[in-house]
This record gives structure tokens, sequence and C-alpha cells, in this order.
């Protein structure tokens, strides 16, 4: 994790233009714009802060993370990355559901596949970056079984995910948004 490549920034890249191109549909297709929009940006806060959180308490599980500038600005472009994915994964499920804010109903059997996304998900990534030397895991790092990756982030993105979006419609609740189905 000494420097960042122009391979770190591909999987964001295509993830931050397809959240663009998602993010269009969803605003075209919804009848409440403003609160759709709002709630996007609270997301998107949120997605950062926490993952930010997340990525600086995880830093000793990873290999040439001490604390200091280098490794706290790796973190921060890193929950910039989780934030878009954030998105990615809110938007895929708005357009699966055809629902803006889908979330809000059937919660209960919405969540199970929003972790199980976010968990595949990490998966993924985590054995693509083990695999290119992106990065280490130190001897403190629970290792799933099998899989051999890191449990924290995994959890990461099984769990933060539907924390953000609980809070996000938590703050936005006020204005009374309405579970809208897409025309």
């Amino acid at each position: 994790m000494d420097t960042l490549t122009l391979q770190a920034f591909l999987v964001p890249v295509i993830a931050l233009i397809l959240v663009v191109v998602f993010y269009i549909i969803l605003l075209n297709k919804t009848e409440d714009k403003s609160a759709f929009k709002k709630f996007t940006v609270i997301i998107l806060i949120l997605a950062v802060l926490l993952n930010f959180a997340w990525e600086m308490a995880q830093m000793p599980l990873y290999k040439n993370m001490q604390p200091g500038l280098q490794s706290t600005i790796f973190c921060g472009v890193a929950s910039i990355a989780d934030g878009i994915l954030v998105m990615l994964m809110y938007y895929s499920f708005a357009l699966v559901y055809k629902e803006t804010f889908w979330l809000q109903k059937h919660k209960s059997k919405r969540i199970f596949p929003l972790m199980m996304a976010g968990g595949i998900g990490a998966v993924v990534a985590e054995i693509r970056h083990l695999s290119s030397g992106s990065w280490a895991y130190t001897d403190a790092m629970p290792i799933i079984p099998v899989i051999n990756v890191g449990l924290s982030p995994v959890l990461q993105f099984m769990l933060l995910p539907a924390i953000i979006y609980y809070l996000s419609f938590s703050t936005i609740r006020t204005k009374t948004i309405k579970s809208q189905i897409l025309k």
C-alpha cells in the first residue's frame, strides 16, 4: 500500500460512471426529484464519513499502514471509492426493485440481499487486491476460512451500506418521503 496505482482507480472510475448513469435514470423516473437529490447527498456524505472511520480503524490489520499522512490519504481515497460503491449498490437495488426509496418497504426482505451483495462484492474486491499485491494483511486480520480474505473488509460492506441507508432515511423522514414506484 505504499503507492496509489492507476489500476487501483479503474474499478472506482467505472463505478462512478455507472453511478452517474443510474442517477440520471432514477432522477428522470422519480416524482420527488428534490427528495431524491437530498437523499443522494446524505447517502454519499454518510458513506464517505463512515467508511473513512472504518478504514482508519482497520488500518492495523494491513501491512505497511502506519498512522501518518500517507496512510490517512490512502484511507481517504479508499473511503471516497467506498462511497461511490455504496451509491452504486443503492441505485442498482432501486432499479431492480423499481422504487426510488426501495428500502422503506419490506425492509426485512430487502436487507438480506443487500448484505449478501455487499459481502460478495467485498470478497471479490479483496481477492483481486490481494492477488495483485495492492495490499496484504497483518497477522491481526481475522481471516474467513476457505476464501482466505479478511473478515473486517467483508463486514464493512455487509454492514455499513445498510446502516448508511437507514440513517439516510431517518434524516429525511421528517420530509415525509413516500416509496415511489418508478415510471
